[in-house]
């Protein structure tokens, strides 16, 4: 009896002590969390001021908002591209730094910096971009990125153009001041008034070619294709540009050959396409070594979207290196400055021809052996010709066949550089 009393008094307070446990813990927790909420109450989610969400998303900056612990709360498409927000933070120490100084005395900050691209710490090509950082509310701060790489990459091709342009200019112009200076010293003896009259032509000419390239290149980068643009044949633009230096190749007892450019047609802007060519044939005479010979080549392609019409232009000169071959198409770069001057070369003709195929929606590009040669390719568009067009180029076709005769074809091989169609890999521009 007694052993049942005692086993029921401890069960009793068990139970008691369960309680007074339950009751503890469940008081608890209620004050833990009235404590959160105060601390909620106090310290709310920073939120967008009203109407920011939406002119973010319509500017055409990188935005990025940071609450008062540098999380961002909100970041454009933009900012995830370049790589400046990973992690939902800054990946920019700089911008961090601005950031947290604007936090702390509310002043608008700007700087220009120069990042790595994707925002990390290696070096590499660099972002150059505009930050301008300011508060937005009271407790957070919006971060507006401008990237002006592009605009400062003009800048420089602008920069070097204008300086390019004056120390060509300056050279013929140059020449002609002292030569005049020389023809008046020697009135008297007409010997050497003939000899510096010549030098001045020559000076003349130079400088007149150069100027008229200018005027050519500056056309092409402003001009849009689709201006005058026509059905042009192709044999009328190799007849023309074959023209264009028949004096040249037969004072070097060059031979000039066209072969498979009969019926093949490209739409675009005459005058241009026939300054592209002509650029290209010419400079393959004027750097081929005397009694070799240049060989014009068209074929047509057939492509996934539109069929593309190739013209090909294959020398037996000295070839270009292949650290010259990267630069060959750019502005006033020479791959032999004292040749080009014996040969009265601006170094513009190649860039020329790099703006006329790009605005026509094609492509130029570069195969060539140091020794063996080289061989220049357009890749432009073909178009289907109009009846009239067709009719018209009757006569021209005639001629190509007698370009053909009297000139044959140059051989397609894989070990002559004199090939329209070089199987080796080409350096696309």
């Amino acid at each position: 009896m007694d052993v049942t009393v005692a086993e029921a008094a401890a069960s009793a307070l068990a139970g008691l002590g369960v309680g007074l446990t339950a009751a503890l813990s469940f008081r608890w927790s209620e004050k833990d969390k009235k404590k959160s909420a105060k601390r909620v109450e106090q310290h709310p989610e920073p939120e967008l001021p009203p109407g920011v969400d939406t002119v973010l998303s319509v500017l055409r900056s990188c935005a990025v908002v940071l609450d008062d612990s540098d999380q961002v709360i909100k970041a454009s498409s933009a900012a995830y591209a370049l790589g400046l927000v990973r992690g939902g933070a800054i990946a920019v120490n700089e911008m961090l730094v601005m950031a947290r100084l604007t936090r702390r005395d509310g002043e608008i900050r700007q700087a220009d910096l120069d990042i790595p691209r994707g925002g990390g710490k290696q070096s590499g090509d660099a972002l150059a971009v505009s930050v301008r950082v300011a508060p937005l509310g009271s407790r957070l701060v919006l971060v507006l990125v401008e990237d002006l790489t592009e605009a400062r990459r003009i800048e420089a091709v602008r920069r070097d153009f204008v300086a390019n342009v004056s120390h060509e200019l300056k050279t013929p112009v140059g020449a002609l001041s002292l030569l005049s200076e020389a023809v008046q010293d020697a009135s008297d003896d007409p010997e050497a008034v003939r000899r510096f009259a010549g030098r001045m032509l020559i000076e003349a000419t130079r400088l007149t070619s150069l100027v008229q390239e200018i005027i050519e290149l500056s056309r092409v980068q402003d001009d849009d294709r689709l201006v005058d643009a026509e059905p042009v044949a192709v044999d009328e633009l190799v007849a023309e540009a074959m023209d264009r230096c028949r004096h040249q190749a037969a004072a070097k007892q060059i031979t000039m050959a066209a072969g498979g450019i009969a019926g093949l047609y490209l739409h675009g802007n005459r005058g241009q396409l026939a300054a592209a060519l002509g650029n290209l044939v010419e400079n393959a005479v004027n750097y081929s070594p005397v009694r070799t010979r240049v060989a014009i080549a068209a074929r047509k392609v057939p492509g996934s979207r539109t069929d593309t019409v190739e013209i090909s232009v294959t020398d037996q000169g000295t070839g270009i290196s292949e650290k010259d071959r990267e630069r060959i198409f750019e502005r006033f770069y020479r791959v032999d400055p004292a040749r080009s001057r014996a040969t009265g070369g601006t170094g513009l003709g190649l860039s020329i021809v790099k703006h006329v195929a790009a605005s026509h929606g094609g492509t130029v590009s570069v195969w060539s052996v140091e020794g063996q040669g080289s061989t220049f390719t357009l890749r432009l568009p073909t178009t289907t010709p109009t009846g009239a067009d067709a009719a018209r180029s009757n006569g021209t076709d005639a001629a190509a066949d007698l370009y053909a005769e009297a000139e044959p074809e140059p051989e397609t091989s894989t070990q002559h550089p004199l090939s329209a169609h070089h199987p080796a890999p080409e350096v696309q521009s």
